[in-house]
């Protein structure tokens, strides 16, 4: 088998037709803008404004708008439109029940950018709550909270799904590398000023090393194409390394992709990933074509999560490449395979010299040592400071990796205490601060509980939606303390698992996290009671308490599990700290 195949597509090969775009134009936008100060609005959060973006540029064509209730359930069941367009992932819109109250077919509606711009105008066509674990089973083929678009799906979901047409008034603004920004139009634009014949596009979320580059070379040839390097830098999945320092990586590398006669594209694609694998695998197929492409790389597990709660992998590794082989010719684009290569070491040999060199795995010659890193393994040795070797990485590529993510003991970190009231988290969170300053490094940060409740979150109750607002606060505050070198030391309740999930992976992006479950029970923690807060809820006279008429969820995962029943205040402060030396965090 060969590393990298296209696959043919029946007749002539040729670029499909330039999509349309959404935006109005001329003075028609300057009227819309104005009618619509008198609409409602919705704001937009960071993924819901990159569909909107690829709805509008065409990059989601032939889609009008967020899907109606008729193509959602079309896409679920089978993969297409209610027209019988193949289109595999619902672009939908979801907003809250406020939002939602009395909202009618027929009314327009403006969609803002986070900082108020507005960006669009949608004409509602339908208005209904979608059965989300349903969506989840169908696009991902799992409900398993290990997916990460099944957690969201879940969890973070708003109730209510709302379709219509759309009339963009602009495009979402950015701010960094605007010069790699481009529309389905200018790509096109720029691959026709080149006189590209054959353009093989290559998605990726993740830096490039050595194999990934040579990889792409091949496909290169395999598909007698020049390269595009069009990676995703909207939402990817939790872990993954920030965007910002992925495209440092790619323009350090990117001349060492292509050929004088065919040299690569780089070109940024504003995608929020699903992480669906097979469907993925089609939906990136077809966006590829509206941008220009007339070749698709689809590698093994291509878009999958990882895996499941039993340890298994979501999906097949070559289930991605056969799903989109078996559309590739409605699609309109060669599918070109890949399969992975490994490093076989020669003695003595640098890298590609004395017989050294990157193999499929399936060719690797008989008692040959085939090397490799996963990149659970690269984000070890990052941490720790270990070598990253030649053979692997490129010296500007690890060199670019180390500045935004030096080891343990040189980057902030968030410590996360949760458990009942009563537990010890403040009165040990107080410890571990002093003791942290004592070691110094880095500025430490309380966040307590009651106290971010009186100066953060005054305004808020008990409800569910109240408690998880409130830890979602911490947990921004937590991330910005500590990518910026600082130590944040939270001591909420925190009672509901989904909500650490979430605070754990935005602070994870950028930043070590590390929790505490302080499990003392719930009969000790009334004995210490000195608020009277468990006699109140136990008499009625306060609702929603946690631990009484309100869940306290345990966490399965946490770093370090302290019962201060057990424990002093100051041995568990101490453990705390004998944790975070072993893990790296400090000397």
């Amino acid at each position: 088998m060969s590393v990298l195949e296209a696959r043919p597509t029946q007749g002539t090969l040729g670029r499909a037709a330039a999509p349309r775009t959404l935006l109005v134009e001329g003075p028609a936008v300057h009227r819309l803008r104005a009618e619509s100060l008198a609409w409602r609005a919705v704001d937009l959060d960071a993924r819901q404004t990159c569909d909107l973006e690829l709805l509008l540029n065409g990059g989601f064509a032939p889609l009008r708008g967020f899907l109606g209730r008729a193509d959602y359930d079309s896409v679920l069941a089978r993969m297409r439109l209610a027209d019988g367009t193949l289109w595999p992932i619902p672009i939908t819109l979801d907003i809250d029940d406020e939002a939602a109250e009395g909202l009618l077919p027929g009314e327009r509606i403006v969609l803002r950018h986070a900082e108020g711009v507005p960006l669009a105008v949608l004409t509602v066509s339908d208005v209904w709550r979608p059965d989300r674990l349903a969506e989840a089973r169908a696009v991902l083929g799992t409900d398993d909270e290990k997916h990460p678009e099944a957690f969201r799906l879940r969890h973070q979901t708003r109730p209510v799904y709302v379709g219509g047409t759309l009339e963009g008034l602009e495009l979402p603004p950015h701010h960094t590398f605007r010069a790699l920004r481009h529309t389905p139009a200018e790509l096109r634009a720029q691959i026709a000023r080149r006189g590209l014949e054959r353009v093989v596009a290559f998605q990726t979320r993740n830096p490039l090393h050595r194999a990934h580059v040579e990889l792409i070379r091949r496909a290169g040839q395999s598909a007698n194409a020049a390269v595009l390097l069009h990676p995703v830098v909207g939402r990817t999945s939790p872990g993954d390394v920030d965007y910002f320092t992925r495209v440092r990586c790619y323009r350090a590398v990117e001349s060492r992709l292509g050929s004088p006669e065919k040299p690569a594209l780089l070109s940024l694609l504003p995608l929020a990933m699903r992480m669906a694998g097979p469907r993925e695998a089609v939906w990136h197929a077809l966006i590829r074509r509206n941008y220009g492409a007339t070749h698709f790389v689809v590698g093994r597990d291509h878009a999958g999560p990882g895996k499941d709660s039993g340890g298994r992998p979501f999906y097949h590794p070559d289930a991605a490449r056969r799903l989109a082989e078996e559309h590739a010719d409605e699609i309109g684009i060669e599918i070109v395979s890949s399969e992975e290569l490994v490093y076989v070491a020669a003695r003595g040999g640098a890298v590609g010299e004395g017989g050294a060199g990157y193999v499929p795995s399936s060719a690797v010659p008989a008692g040959a040592e085939a090397l490799t890193l996963s990149g659970t393994e690269v984000r070890r040795r990052l941490q720790t400071g270990e070598e990253i070797p030649d053979w692997f990485s490129y010296p500007e590529v690890v060199a670019e990796l180390r500045r935004q993510h030096p080891p343990r003991n040189a980057q902030g970190f968030t410590i996360f205490f949760t458990g009942l009231s009563g537990a010890g988290k403040s009165t040990v969170a107080n410890i571990l601060v002093a003791k942290l300053m004592e070691i110094g490094g880095r500025p430490v940060t309380l966040l307590d509980g009651d106290l971010v409740r009186k100066n953060l979150s005054s305004e808020l109750g008990f409800s569910r939606a109240h408690r998880d607002l409130n830890i979602l606060r911490i947990g921004f505050v937590a991330q910005e303390i500590s990518k910026n070198g600082g130590v944040a030391v939270c001591a909420p309740i925190a009672p509901y698992s989904a909500t650490r999930r979430a605070v754990r992976e935005l602070v994870e992006e950028r930043s070590g996290f590390f929790e505490v479950h302080v499990s003392t029970s719930i009969a000790v923690c009334e004995q210490r009671d000195r608020k009277g807060l468990y006699a109140k809820a136990r008499a009625g006279l306060l609702k929603g308490f946690t631990g009484i008429d309100d869940p306290y969820e345990t966490p399965e995962a946490a770093e370090l599990v302290l019962d201060t029943a057990l424990l002093s205040a100051e041995e568990a402060a101490e453990q705390v700290i004998v944790r975070l030396r072993s893990e790296g965090y400090i000397a």
